[in-house]
């Protein structure tokens, strides 16, 4: 058979359909080629401990590549999620409070980095009010759960999402549960899912100051946080807390975006200021965060959201937002 280059017989292999939809490039399951002996060898790490299915699938890769005129000795290993992820930067995105947009201000970032060329993934960690899956019109069942991974759900621009509703029967299935077993759920989902390699986990937090947001500051490494507000007053008295939250922490709020805090008027281009005047300078020198933006008060944001197209959404001013916190986490 015709003899490849290790890049070549990498590049095929990563394209293996290991399952509907998923690859062994987007479970970073291929480890190593080595083409320096008589006979190429791939190292392939699976989330799976069954000898029979490791030697059907084993079977089926050596099918795959002899389709492509290639002759390789397969080595798969059975290795757990974690050991096959390779997450570069996390981000959470906070608010301290309910209603304020946080996890549009989520779904909008993971979007914008996607669109600048990184791989991206979303975690939906608030457990008992997920709403990300339906803004990227994903429904329930939209996973797979293996022997030692649970494999994200993929948007339609390749974004890995996780989220329980992705596990229920149906989406709007209540969750129940008490805070221990939250926060042991989010938990697993770092160390469960098969992530895969990514630039950027982009975490969308639960409201408050509660066990769960406690569970994902302390866990992963986070990078920065993206800190989500409105205009009122009491909404800044309860941000406030989760900003001292973070700061007790020892994390750094690295971006804030203050939502709905204006509706334009387009026949004057009136800025009208439906929850009161901008508390974006106060919060600045209260967190000493330089990154911010500004987002309307704008009924197509609900529009592209509540039909699970937010991946479709433009707002160029948010694309300079997302490349500037994108260049300082790169840069930490």
């Amino acid at each position: 058979m015709h003899q490849l280059s290790e890049d070549e017989i990498y590049n095929i292999l990563e394209n293996f359909p290991l399952l509907t939809d998923y690859t062994l490039k987007s479970i970073n399951g291929l480890r190593s080629i080595d083409n320096k002996e008589e006979k190429t060898k791939a190292t392939i790490d699976l989330p799976i401990t069954e000898k029979e299915s490791l030697d059907f699938i084993k079977k089926d890769i050596e099918s795959y590549l002899r389709k492509n005129n290639i002759d390789v000795d397969i080595e798969l290993n059975s290795k757990q999620a974690k050991e096959l992820n390779s997450i570069k930067h996390y981000i959470a995105v906070m608010s301290g409070k309910g209603g304020v947009g946080k996890s549009f201000v989520s779904g909008l970032l993971a979007t914008y980095l996607n669109r600048n060329g990184y791989n991206v993934g979303l975690l939906d960690a608030d457990i008992t009010g997920p709403s990300i899956p339906k803004m990227f019109g994903i429904k329930s069942n939209k996973t797979r759960v293996l022997e030692k991974a649970i494999l994200p759900a993929f948007s339609k621009n390749n974004i890995k999402i996780m989220s329980t509703n992705l596990l229920l029967p149906e989406e709007d299935d209540a969750v129940i549960w008490r805070g221990p077993l939250i926060s042991n759920v989010i938990t697993q989902f770092f160390n469960d899912v098969l992530w895969g390699k990514l630039d950027y986990l982009i975490i969308d937090l639960p409201p408050g100051t509660s066990d769960a947001s406690l569970t994902v500051l302390q866990t992963p490494p986070i990078d920065g946080v993206v800190m989500v507000f409105t205009p009122q007053d009491l909404t800044n008295m309860i941000v406030r807390k989760a900003v001292n939250m973070v700061e007790k922490l020892n994390k750094s709020i690295i971006a804030l975006v203050e939502n709905m805090s204006y509706f334009e008027q387009k026949a004057s281009d009136e800025k009208i200021n439906i929850f009161g005047s901008s508390k974006i300078e106060r919060m600045k020198e209260l967190t000493g965060c330089d990154i911010a933006i500004k987002l309307p008060l704008n009924p197509k944001f609900s529009e592209y959201a509540d039909n699970g197209n937010i991946e479709d959404l433009g707002y160029p001013p948010f694309d300079e937002f997302a490349k500037k916190i994108a260049g300082l986490v790169k840069d930490k």
